[in-house]
């Protein structure tokens, strides 16, 4: 059921994001958004830990930095199995989305849905 809901909290943020940043992110409708926050929860299961252990060494050096561009990747491989319904302009927008993506679900994890539990 939490993957469920991450699929479409995920999915919401691309519709809000592709809203806001216009020409440099877009996104058709709500399904391509539901299909691509799929996609992208895949790619992190499968292909994010593979990149992480493989670029080890620049992650250490970068005190952990280099992590960001790695969902910026996950991002643009999204982009590329979607195709045209899911466009991101480059790779510096495809960082900046993965922050701005990562700050908000930390914030909805932590203290909308963490505080669920508690009640």
């Amino acid at each position: 059921m939490k993957w469920i809901l991450g699929i479409l909290i995920n999915a919401v943020l691309f519709i809000a994001l592709a809203g806001y940043f216009g020409d440099s992110f877009y996104i058709e409708g709500f399904g391509a958004a539901v299909g691509a926050s799929i996609v992208l929860a895949i790619l992190n299961i499968l292909v994010r830990p593979i990149l992480i252990i493989l670029t080890l060494p620049i992650t250490l050096v970068s005190l952990g930095l280099f992590l960001f561009v790695i969902n910026g990747v996950t991002l643009l491989l999204t982009d590329a199995i979607i195709g045209d319904a899911f466009e991101i302009s480059g790779l510096g927008m495809a960082i900046f989305i993965s922050a701005i993506m990562s700050i908000i679900n930390l914030v909805i994890q932590n203290f909308i849905l963490d505080k669920k539990k508690e009640k």
